[in-house]
């Protein structure tokens, strides 16, 4: 427990670190678009409790170099935004606490297997185009009624919960990032998008299995998936796409059975 002493300072007394003075940002500094080689440059800042990567980042902008560009928005974890590589790692700049990262300079790059478009801001444009080809809505076989619902469809818990850690996605891309056949393979759906397929695959008042399953019945689909597990362990929030994957795997091979 902090002394009196130790919250007026704005000191962490967590055993095994010592609060620095100051932290060491080293940026990914690149713009395809105006053409060289990405480049590296330090950023120099005045380290206070609680601060996350996000923050660092964002004191480094307002007080060092207006021109170091990412993306951002919620800064609670919520809209996964302000993804990146941090040490090597897919990770939100939001969540992740400096006190927790090794000491010494912390590396920040934009997210692997997504083009950059400036510095640590990435295109999203190919993972949008995923999701949205996995048709990722309830699909009913009265057109009419999926246009105009005149009821609600109830579920039981038990038929919630089938699907339900996949509904927590906040769309992130860390998962793609993280993973080495999209690295690959520029037309594989990823783990997102297969996620998402059987998210609504698996939930009760879906009536699109056939419909859906051809989005994913390829070889850029959830074939692809080599289960390397990589984009289950960057999750921020927990999912475990790759066990999505394999449900889609195993849903198709029944259906063929």
């Amino acid at each position: 427990m902090a002394t009196a002493s130790e919250k007026e300072m704005n000191v962490s007394s967590e055993p095994g670190f010592t609060p620095p003075k100051e932290v060491v940002i080293r940026c990914s500094r690149w713009t395809p678009s105006v053409g060289g080689k990405p480049a590296v440059k330090e950023y120099k800042v005045p380290y206070s409790q609680g601060m996350t990567v996000l923050d660092a980042l964002l004191y480094a902008k307002e007080n060092i170099d207006a021109s170091l560009s990412f993306r951002y928005s919620c800064r609670m974890g919520i809209c996964g935004s302000c993804g990146m590589l941090i040490n090597g790692r897919p990770m939100l700049a939001c969540e992740t606490q400096i006190k927790e990262l090794p000491p010494g300079p912390i590396e920040t790059e934009p997210l692997a297997n997504y083009d950059t478009i400036r510095d640590l801001a990435t295109d999203f444009t190919d993972f949008f185009a995923h999701y949205r080809f996995v048709k990722p809505y309830l699909i009913r076989a009265d057109k009419d009624d999926q246009e105009k619902p005149a009821k609600q469809y109830p579920q039981t818990e038990k038929d919630r919960l089938k699907y339900l850690q996949f509904s927590y996605c906040i769309m992130c891309g860390l998962c793609d990032a993280a993973c080495p056949p999209v690295a690959m393979d520029p037309k594989y759906l990823g783990p997102q998008a297969l996620a998402a397929a059987f998210r609504w695959i698996a939930d009760s008042r879906d009536e699109g299995r056939a419909e859906r399953a051809e989005t994913v019945d390829h070889e850029h689909g959830c074939w692809q998936c080599h289960v390397a597990m990589t984009c289950s362990v960057v999750c921020p929030k927990g999912i475990d796409p790759a066990l999505g994957i394999q449900m889609l795997k195993r849903l198709l091979i029944l259906k063929r059975l």
